[in-house]
């Protein structure tokens, strides 16, 4: 299987075997229940449909209401498709956990960014800004943002104050540092997408896998 939905706890420090300090995320893994095996023969690929966080059942719409109860599970928060691996065997209802992640030695964390709102360039996109000395008058403003008589317009996709954050991010080839099974928690080094207690998807990590694969 390539991954496991998890929450993310926050962040903290660890040493490894040398003494160094490493940062690191704390991500509560599972467990999922799984609802629904796709097959080749009926769906064209081969996946598992995996659901986190039960919830109540009133704010289930009702085709996942019956999907949910074709399954024998209860009504899940977050929905979300994992590929199978060659060998996976996997079946409505059953339960997974961190072992899906063992063998990992580095993974891709999906998750949503933090929300910040309406910002300016300054913070946006990291613009120094103009003079901030007596005089100047753009200080945090974007500045002159057209072209001459010709064109004569503004450029799509130019950089402009605008909402900032709340969109999906995937960080790529986080070092597995630990995986306490005791906890059911991953230990990844560096920083994920996301504020503590928001739920990302765990899939093995796919450049990493490139680069391995390469050297051999």
């Amino acid at each position: 299987m390539q991954g496991i939905l998890g929450r993310k706890i926050g962040m903290t420090r660890v040493f490894d075997a040398e003494g160094r300090q490493l940062p690191v995320t704390v991500i509560e893994i599972g467990p999922c229940v799984v609802v629904q095996v796709k097959t080749k023969a009926i769906d064209g690929y081969e996946a598992i449909k995996v659901g986190f966080s039960e919830q109540k059942e009133s704010r289930v719409t009702k085709p996942l209401r019956g999907e949910f109860k074709k399954a024998g599970v209860a009504p899940q928060h977050l929905l979300q498709e994992f590929a199978l691996e060659a060998g996976d065997s996997f079946k409505a209802g059953d339960t997974l956990t961190e072992t899906v992640l063992n063998g990992f030695a580095y993974v891709d964390v999906t998750g949503i960014s933090k929300g910040r709102g309406f910002q300016g360039v300054v913070k946006r996109f990291q613009m120094s800004g103009g003079p901030m000395t007596h005089g100047g008058h753009s200080k945090r403003r974007i500045g002159s943002i057209g072209c001459r008589s010709y064109p004569g317009r503004v450029h799509k996709g130019k950089r402009m104050p605008g909402h900032m954050g709340n969109v999906t991010v995937t960080q790529k080839n986080l070092r597995v540092v630990q995986l306490r099974a005791d906890d059911h928690l991953l230990l990844v080094q560096g920083a994920i997408p996301g504020a503590a207690g928001e739920v990302v998807a765990i899939h093995k990590a796919k450049m990493a896998e490139k680069v391995k694969a390469k050297a051999t």
